[in-house]
């Protein structure tokens, strides 16, 4: 993992594209809104957003990118106190259809877990839409725990959190998907 450039920004379009046409192939929701927004959302990439991206050494290409801010959002955590408890928000998490199966967003989310124990933060929140399959996803797959919901022009949102916690695993599994996942310096 390492901070997302604007240098990168036209290949984190194509990989956001590429997420959007996978969803459209599977009759899956979201993909038009994503297509729409890949541009938008890659703009960010060495701008104001703290966008990391996890890179494939042994391809030097993007695997997946990841958005990590330091307040979760509103909606959700409404709660002023609860929401500048030491916690990141992992946001706009997207992994390149190509590298399907190899759980690079699993490893961006435990790289996440890692990334704010070091920083001395106390959770990892993120969140979803009304998406019932990335709320199973989360929860089953990767241990998220559910605790919040929340609706906004109509349409729930999901509030996920995980303890911060040392991932002493990450190097190798990250060597065995072909993934660098090094701490950043």
């Amino acid at each position: 993992m390492r901070p997302a450039t604007a240098d990168d920004r036209p290949e984190i379009e194509a990989l956001i594209r590429a997420r959007a046409d996978w969803l459209r192939d599977r009759g899956m929701p979201g993909w038009r809104r994503l297509h729409d927004l890949a541009a938008e959302l890659a703009g960010q990439a060495g701008g104001t957003a703290p966008v990391w991206a996890a890179i494939d050494e042994e391809a030097d290409r993007i695997a997946g990118i990841v958005s990590l801010y330091d307040q979760a959002s509103p909606l959700l955590w409404p709660d002023e106190e609860e929401r500048n408890e030491p916690s990141i928000f992992l946001a706009t998490a997207f992994t390149d259809p190509a590298y399907r199966g190899r759980r690079i967003g699993r490893l961006m989310a435990w790289w996440a877990l890692d990334h704010a124990h070091r920083l001395g933060r106390r959770w990892v929140r993120r969140s979803t839409g009304p998406y019932p399959r990335l709320v199973e996803y989360y929860t089953k797959e990767q241990g998220w725990i559910l605790v919040k919901e929340a609706y906004r022009k109509g349409r729930k949102a999901y509030g996920f959190q995980r303890r911060a916690e040392p991932q002493p695993h990450l190097p190798e599994l990250g060597m065995r998907l072909g993934i660098g996942v090094r701490p950043p310096s």
